[in-house]
């Protein structure tokens, strides 16, 4: 393993993968009229900043952003939204992350929809780290990467001070 992270994304690269999800969401959901971003706070939600900004620019979807809040180390799921379930009921929802591991992040957001009617819920990640162990499927991905257990994959967007970057360490 190496002593200084390595850069796997820049700043232009990351940009060019969120805009190709963004075109892959649109064509996935020609039909609607709405669709709601659901990012993981807090990189995840980063990510859906970024794709909501992108759609907006691309298409004339209405897209309505929520923010989850998952307590990760806990074994049970304990989430909270920042909107109430009536504004997503009934819609197609993405639930957004910036890196897949184990899934454990990405199975808990979508218990937060599992008891709230919906059209359909896809999945988008900025990186696959391909180490699942709870049985989730990636919709949309930037970058599908094989990596050891014992290597980390480090999403920095949006940090004062710092450049965008996706780093391996």
């Amino acid at each position: 393993m190496a002593d200084s992270p390595l850069l796997i994304l820049d700043k232009t690269q990351i940009q060019q993968k969120i805009n190709r999800i963004a075109y892959q969401i649109l064509e996935d959901n020609l039909n609607e009229k709405e669709i709601v971003l659901a990012g993981i706070w807090d990189r995840g939600y980063k990510v859906a900043l970024r794709l909501q900004s992108k759609l907006q620019e691309i298409s004339s979807l209405n897209i309505l952003l929520l923010r989850i809040d998952l307590e990760k180390q806990n074994s049970k799921l304990v989430a909270s939204t920042d909107l109430d379930e009536s504004k997503w009921k009934n819609k197609v929802i993405i639930i957004v992350d910036d890196v897949l591991n184990s899934g454990r992040t990405l199975a808990y957001g979508l218990g937060v929809f599992l008891n709230t009617p919906h059209k359909k819920i896809r999945t988008v990640v900025l990186v696959d780290r391909s180490h699942k162990i709870f049985p989730i499927a990636t919709d949309f991905v930037g970058l599908k990467m094989a990596t050891v257990l014992k290597e980390h994959v480090d999403v920095v967007m949006d940090v004062p001070n710092e450049e965008d970057g996706v780093y391996l360490s």
